[in-house]
């Protein structure tokens, strides 16, 4: 087993809520998600600051360094645009700003 330390978090109730919501559907801790989510942090702070700002954008494409294809944030769910042509217009197409709700439902 590795040597770990352990911390104390304050987390907001609902977040808290779904964390623990989130491991019992996983059966996983809790401590191996919020690892995983600062290990993530740490490693790519520029992609969690700009999913920070998502409020004011009406859809974003991701390029993950780990994915093999772009994603994008959909109903609360990274989609994978492997499928998707190659450049996406936007002609027509009527996106709505995702509303808060939508925002931290998805974790963001």
């Amino acid at each position: 087993m590795q040597d770990k330390q352990k911390v104390t978090l304050y987390l907001p109730p609902e977040m808290h809520r779904q964390l623990k919501i989130r491991a019992a559907f996983d059966a996983e801790p809790m401590s191996a998600i919020a690892e995983r989510a600062i290990d993530f942090y740490l490693e790519h702070p520029e992609t969690v600051e700009q999913a920070a700002c998502l409020s004011d954008s009406t859809h974003q494409v991701y390029a993950c360094p780990e994915c093999t294809t772009p994603v994008v944030l959909r109903a609360g769910k990274m989609v994978s645009l492997k499928h998707q042509p190659v450049v996406l217009s936007d002609d027509g197409l009527k996106v709505q700003p995702a509303t808060r709700e939508e925002l931290v439902g998805a974790g963001v």
